[in-house]
């Protein structure tokens, strides 16, 4: 979690003892264990049969047997070499390549800035990467809206991520949406470095400017602002039990009693939000209830075109052809309008079925219609 700069006001109730948990299961172990006795850590809990039981429940112990379930198969070294594609802070999984600057931006101008618009800023839905400096920004997080005069904290990948490694990682497997793992790991370093510079950061004591080259080497050099910033601490060899041992002190979190009532001594002091609603709005609002009236008639296929479609059709940025482009339109005409159709339901390449969404068919031909009309 991110650090507290002000303890939450809250009891560590959800926390059951475990001489209570084992007298509603009749002398079944604790809920929240591990079969070996070690605490669960990721929210999760285990229930070991004992006496027939898990917890307060009777189970049919033959699905228990020695094998365990035995859905499924073990899989494969190399299924496992396929999906073990973590890259972590310490290097691990991290290939060698290299990117510059120069070479980010163009590569986020032509398949990113169509979501995270220009320069990182984000828009429509789509988060900001950048805010200016990050070593500034980073002390916003510290910010707690209780008035209109406090800014919101900056949460962006500079300022708020404590691992650069998550950044390579994510853009390396998840983007850009519309096709993942299409990157080359140079073009990774490029859009990393991009990164870096839009959020004016140092990595070893250099600025990462507009001419900068970042390397694995470099990489791995690179400390982020917040690195510190959250808790309990989860790296290391022995981070597990670091974990363990952080959640098992309660003084860390609540009002460092575990309690199931009466946790606080008078009313607990809440701060709440105040003074940062807008009231002199010009033109003041409108009060009126009614519809508007129409001004026209609705397009057949406009409104679903940019509710559904637009984010990969509105540009060539994703690879798919650009709404309005007359000669892109005209090459895909070249298939015929029941193959144009076949393949908007059905999918092709990148696109998937629909565009993703849970149109009727009828729909779908109707956006494809506008797309067509649109384009000529």
């Amino acid at each position: 979690m991110f650090k507290s700069y002000h303890k939450l006001l809250v009891s560590a109730a959800v926390v059951v003892s475990a001489a209570t948990s084992a007298a509603v299961a009749g002398d079944a172990p604790a809920s929240g264990t591990y079969e070996n006795g070690k605490k669960v850590i990721d929210g999760g809990a285990t229930y070991p049969v004992v006496k027939g039981k898990t917890s307060a429940y009777h189970v049919n112990e033959k699905a228990h047997g020695k094998g365990g379930f035995t859905f499924g198969r073990k899989p494969t070294d190399n299924e496992i070499k396929a999906w073990d594609i973590d890259v972590m802070p310490d290097g691990t999984g991290l290939p060698e390549g290299s990117g510059t600057v120069e070479d980010g931006d163009e590569i986020y101008e032509e398949k990113c800035a169509s979501c995270h618009f220009d320069f990182g800023a984000g828009g429509a839905g789509y988060p900001a990467l950048a805010k200016g400096n990050a070593y500034k920004n980073v002390a916003t997080l510290k910010h707690q809206r209780t008035d209109d005069t406090v800014d919101a904290p900056n949460r962006v990948f500079g300022s708020y991520w404590p691992k650069a490694s998550t950044l390579w990682w994510y853009i390396k497997t998840a983007m850009p949406h519309p096709a993942p793992l299409s990157l080359t790991d140079d073009e990774v370093y490029a859009l990393v470095a991009y990164m870096l510079y839009l959020n004016e950061m140092e990595i070893d004591g250099e600025l990462v400017d507009d001419e900068y080259e970042l390397d694995r080497e470099k990489f791995l050099k690179i400390k982020m602002p917040n690195e510190d910033g959250f808790e309990p601490n989860i790296d290391g060899e022995h981070a597990l039990e670091d974990v363990r041992k952080y959640y098992n002190d309660f003084s860390n979190y609540g009002n460092g009693t575990r309690c199931m009532k009466n946790c606080f001594d008078g009313e607990p002091e809440i701060a709440r939000i105040q003074g940062v609603g807008i009231s002199d709005y010009d033109p003041p609002l409108v009060t009126e209830k009614s519809m508007p009236a129409k001004t026209g008639e609705e397009v057949a296929g406009k409104k679903e075109y940019e509710a559904s479609c637009a984010v990969c059709h509105a540009t060539d940025a994703m690879g798919a052809p650009a709404v309005g482009d007359q000669k892109a339109w005209g090459a895909v005409m070249e298939k015929g309008i029941d193959q144009v159709y076949h393949n908007a339901i059905h999918g092709i390449n990148a696109m998937p079925p629909k565009g993703g969404t849970a149109l009727s068919d009828e729909k779908i031909k109707e956006i494809v219609d506008y797309m067509i009309n649109a384009s000529k």
